[in-house]
């Protein structure tokens, strides 16, 4: 089964309408799709606007491969129950979102081999046509690693970034940050009915 997810922020017909195409000359896979607040129904393919966030992780574990828009929560969904995952980033100059960052979540996952990218819908077209290329993908843990944790926990304690004293410069650079007289910080979680994907 493919598992087409757009998230919930805003409609992206463009992929939907590209899927759509794709299952109507295809008809023997099984598709079902989240997607969104959409102005095109699809024809071809079952369907929901919206699914709780159990009910999307359950159709990503269900799923041979996963296709969405470029937003980590569907990502890193994907990547943590070890699917594969063709992404297709939103692009501000059709405004389907409000800047250009999924293009650059994109590239930089695609550079680091964690995702397949289709830029535009003939390259998605091209991706669905090749899919027994993409069916395996390595899993991703749920917690950061130690190194992670240990150059986060450093960068806060001091402001400084990767490396002894170079990297990242931050506000207050090389100062300490003392957050003791700060409240505890309460976790927000989506709620229930809602897939908080953007």
């Amino acid at each position: 089964m493919i598992f087409l997810t757009v998230g919930t922020q805003l409609p992206f017909d463009r992929l939907v309408r590209a899927m759509d195409r794709w299952a109507g000359q295809n008809p023997d896979v099984e598709i079902f799709g989240q997607i969104g607040p959409a102005a095109y129904w699809p024809a071809n393919f079952r369907c929901q606007a919206f699914v709780s966030a159990d009910d999307c992780r359950r159709y990503v574990e269900r799923s041979s491969i996963v296709i969405a828009h470029a937003g980590m929560g569907s990502i890193i969904t994907a990547l943590e129950l070890a699917k594969p995952i063709i992404v297709m980033p939103r692009r501000i100059e059709l405004q389907e979102h409000r800047n250009d960052h999924q293009t650059a979540t994109a590239k930089r996952l695609l550079a680091n081999g964690r995702v397949i990218v289709a830029f535009d819908e003939v390259h998605l077209l091209e991706k669905l046509n090749h899919l027994d290329e993409y069916l395996s993908a390595s899993q991703i843990g749920q917690h950061a690693s130690a190194p992670l944790l240990q150059t986060l926990r450093r960068f806060i304690e001091t402001g400084v970034g990767v490396g002894s004293g170079e990297g990242v410069p931050s506000v207050g650079a090389g100062h300490a940050f003392d957050f003791s007289d700060q409240p505890p910080v309460t976790p927000v979680t989506p709620a229930a009915d809602v897939v908080a994907y953007t």
